[in-house]
């Protein structure tokens, strides 16, 4: 239980957290035309949907995240603030990256198309253009290639 719960406490905890603090501070942004102040883009993980064996705690707080975005996008609506989550797949990140090169080329076999590891610069261009879509809101977002984690 030691591990789950600094598990929930960083992965949900912590989320809610950054929330916390940075909701006073959109609420001052002028409004936009539509009223809108900004936007919380959170990160979950495919693995809230397909969690692999071994991965209860850490698919139980990404599938937390996920379950928060609509209640959130909600709440927040009448403050101006939209909500979007990104649930990525494999990156490729100093914690892959660490993989034994097999690993990885194994890995990477387990995306659809294009089969290989999602780079950061694709993260990030889905979180600007979260940003500059303001009719974006109370969604969650794949970005995976196509990857469907396998038991």
């Amino acid at each position: 239980m030691e591990e789950f719960n600094k598990m929930c406490n960083v992965n949900i905890g912590g989320t809610l957290n950054v929330i916390r603090l940075c909701l006073p501070l959109l609420h001052k942004n002028s409004e936009g035309e539509n009223g809108e102040r900004g936007v919380i883009i959170n990160t979950a993980s495919v693995a809230a949907f397909e969690g692999q064996i071994g991965q209860i705690g850490y698919s139980a707080t990404k599938g937390a995240i996920v379950g928060m975005t609509v209640p959130m996008a909600r709440e927040f609506a009448s403050v101006g603030v939209r909500v979007v989550t990104i649930a990525p797949g494999l990156f490729d990140t100093p914690l892959l990256g660490a993989l034994p090169s097999k690993v990885r080329t194994f890995l990477m076999k387990t995306v659809q198309f294009p089969q290989r590891l999602g780079q950061p610069d694709e993260y990030a261009q889905l979180a600007q253009h979260i940003v500059e879509n303001k009719y974006l809101n109370g969604e969650v977002i794949r970005l995976d290639g196509g990857l469907r984690m396998q038991p």
